[in-house]
């Protein structure tokens, strides 16, 4: 064997015999000392949420004034039994944001003539029962509310109900067109997340 060949068979074993040594070492001192292997950890979390039911709205009632004269205002109250009526129902006790549409005119008559509308800053009332009945709003809600600015603590009842009543005054101008007459009221309602 010639030198070099030796020197290079002495060169690996020792790089061998350095090599165990080290995971020798390395393994005593994991087990001596796992906490000083061991520089993180790892824990698992989780994210939730819970979806509420839709809101549904519906109109089961119209606000009907009947019949009206040329020249003669008249008012239905929303209390009354022409009161226009509209249902919410959704989640129990739940915020809502409530902004009501309303018309400035009736359209109708011949040549599509219109009529004035107006509502006052008191003829809405929003009852959070299951009542439905303008005539006897329930224990819970708003009684004569601004349909053009519901509160902002509006919610629904415990039960996930609502309605709203809407009462309105039109003013036939005194050479009113005769015919019938009507306008759309759209409500819009969506959870505030409160």
């Amino acid at each position: 064997m010639t030198p070099d060949r030796k020197e290079q068979r002495m060169h690996t074993f020792s790089k061998m015999k350095l090599q165990g040594l080290l995971i020798a070492v390395l393994a005593v001192a994991f087990v001596i000392s796992p906490s000083m292997v061991r520089s993180q950890d790892v824990a698992n979390g989780s994210a939730t949420a819970t979806l509420l039911a839709a809101l549904v709205v519906a109109a089961p009632n119209a606000l009907a004034f009947g019949n009206v004269y040329q020249g003669v205002a008249k008012v239905v109250p929303n209390n009354d039994a022409n009161a226009g009526v509209f249902t919410i129902a959704g989640a129990a006790s739940a915020q809502l944001s409530i902004y009501m549409q309303l018309p400035d005119y009736l359209a109708g008559g011949v040549g599509n003539d219109r009529m004035v509308v107006a509502f006052s800053t008191t003829d809405a009332t929003v009852d959070s029962t299951v009542n439905i009945d303008p005539t006897t709003p329930g224990g819970g809600g708003w009684p004569n509310t601004n349909p053009h600015a519901f509160p902002t603590a509006t919610c629904l009842g415990g039960g996930g109900h609502a309605a709203i009543f809407l009462g309105g005054k039109v003013i036939p101008s005194v050479n009113q067109t005769a015919g019938a007459y009507q306008a759309d009221i759209v409500l819009t309602v969506s959870y505030t997340g409160s």
